[in-house]
């Protein structure tokens, strides 16, 4: 039997290359065929091949990757999804030999996680857990998704694809930005720690503040999601974590304003209009 998951996989790590996007340009740009476009790709390395081989190079220990910018919609296909070249440190000789002989290899390599992660988050660019463990540690995805549960039980924020676009069933990015804040933390503190902007902390805050109120005078989670045109998974999420937070008492206080179900309505009535 063909797994078409693992065939769709290999096939997202083969477009994520310069090749395919220099092609995609040129294909827009030109409006030509994949054909026409790659032999122009064939007739630039011929051209330019030589002069490509002297480029400076990086520092030692880091590397170059192709990967999906911050900027591509999700559910597009790799192939055809904006991409940047972002560098990432896959060795720090002043810093890796130390962390391994002290702490040890599952520590290296969730340190190690963290960096490159952060590293291509802070150049405009998202890796994926594919990345990660075909083209960065080349170990397998099991490996990554636990060390990942790792970081979600320490409320540590990895910005991934996944975490950050909120791809598949994941929201973790929201629910710590909701945790830290029901510990009283202070807006700026939750933004450097989740690596998120004030204006999204203060937006994922103040929804969950609406929804909040909206269950707290009878509203279930298809009417509150229907209600703030918001995802059922969101408010989900958020219902289950209200009823397992432990929250400071002036994060408490902020919660309890009260709001009326036409006071809702009336509201998003003069939103809307």
């Amino acid at each position: 039997m063909i797994n078409n998951a693992s065939s769709e996989k290999w096939n997202r790590l083969e477009h994520k290359n310069l090749d395919q996007q220099f092609m995609n340009e040129i294909s827009q740009g030109l409006n030509c065929s994949p054909f026409e476009a790659r032999a122009v790709l064939n007739t630039v390395w011929q051209v330019f091949g030589d002069y490509f081989d002297t480029i400076p190079t990086i520092k030692p220990g880091q590397m170059r990757l192709q990967v999906l910018s911050i900027d591509a919609e999700p559910g597009c296909a790799v192939s055809e999804s904006k991409q940047i070249m972002v560098t990432i440190t896959v060795y720090d000789e002043k810093e890796y030999l130390n962390i391994r002989q002290k702490e040890g290899l599952i520590a290296l390599r969730r340190h190690r996680i963290q960096r490159v992660c952060r590293e291509a988050f802070e150049q405009g660019g998202l890796l994926t857990i594919e990345d990660l463990a075909y083209r960065i540690f080349n170990c397998g995805e099991t490996t990554i998704c636990r060390d990942l549960a790792y970081f979600r039980r320490k409320d540590i924020f990895v910005p991934l694809r996944s975490t950050v676009k909120d791809i598949g069933r994941t929201l973790s990015h929201r629910v710590l930005i909701i945790k830290l804040w029901a510990q009283g933390k202070r807006y700026a503190e939750i933004s450097e720690r989740t690596s998120h902007s004030l204006y999204k902390v203060r937006k994922y805050v103040n929804i969950f503040k609406e929804i909040a109120n909206l269950a707290r005078i009878g509203y279930d989670g298809e009417h509150i999601a229907s209600a703030l045109r918001i995802s059922p998974l969101l408010v989900k999420s958020y219902l289950e974590l209200l009823r397992t937070l432990d929250i400071v008492d002036h994060r408490k206080r902020q919660l309890q304003g009260f709001v009326t179900k036409e006071e809702v309505f009336h509201d998003r009535k003069s939103v809307s209009c």
